[in-house]
């Protein structure tokens, strides 16, 4: 089979990265003739930033994996603060989501690890 062996990996990354270079490319070269001001940008740009929304609220309210193990108040908080830093720093999701991860990092490092009976 072609994609066996470490060249068939190789084979994989590459055409993966052609793949998403191309769409790239494309964006970089028409990224600078949109207008910022325009109806088409805004509302790319609202529709982007509803879906972070709606993944933080899935990944709050129905976690998966270890973020399971934290107790719902830590990522409400976590939630919170993020959403008051997205507020004061003039609408920076970045910088929203970077205060709460953090948050989120350093109260669960200092919860520790809770033990969740499956059925």
């Amino acid at each position: 089979m072609i994609f066996e062996g470490p060249w068939g990996l190789a084979l994989i990354i590459v055409a993966a990265a052609l793949v998403s270079d191309v769409w790239r490319l494309l964006g970089a070269l028409l990224a600078s003739r949109i207008d910022e001001g325009s109806l088409v940008f805004r509302y790319v740009k609202a529709v982007a930033t509803t879906l972070i929304a709606a993944v933080i609220i899935r990944l709050t309210l129905y976690p998966t994996g270890e973020l399971a193990q934290t107790p719902m108040m830590l990522r409400l908080g976590a939630l919170a603060s993020g959403f008051a830093v997205y507020l004061v720093a003039r609408r920076s999701v970045a910088l929203g989501l970077l205060v709460a991860e953090i948050v989120l990092i350093i109260g669960a490092a200092w919860i520790g690890p809770i033990a969740i009976a499956h059925p």
